[in-house]
């Protein structure tokens, strides 16, 4: 058995960001305003079509009516929901992927400008 020290990995020198310069930095501050163009109306439709079939079932009989055989529009409805849930969940996935890389980059030009 062999204990030898340079088999273990190096360990990495933390780098120190000052996250309140990156958070006050335009650029970051530019990201969260695209992050919140995103995210506000994605939210407002979800919980507007989220809300609407427990306000349409219980105050009006729009949904009552059968639209394929002896299946109702609140059927049909309550399964569009699934169906919004997962696509706006893949959407989010796919622009927050976008939005880490911005936010990394920023923290990396925040890492070199300290540097430099």
């Amino acid at each position: 058995m062999n204990n030898d020290s340079s088999s273990e990995p190096a360990v990495k020198k933390e780098e120190s960001t000052d996250f309140v310069k990156v958070a006050n930095s335009q650029q970051f501050k530019s990201l969260m305003h695209q992050k919140k163009r995103f995210i506000v109306p994605i939210t407002i439709f979800f919980l507007a079509f989220y809300f609407l079939l427990p306000l349409l079932t219980s105050y009006t009989t729009i949904l009552e009516s059968q639209a394929i055989g002896d299946i109702t529009w609140a059927w049909i409805f309550a399964i569009a929901q699934f169906v919004m849930t997962w696509t706006l969940c893949m959407i989010y996935v796919k622009k927050s992927a976008s939005y880490d890389e911005q936010a990394e980059k920023i923290v990396e030009q925040e890492i070199k400008g300290n540097k430099g």
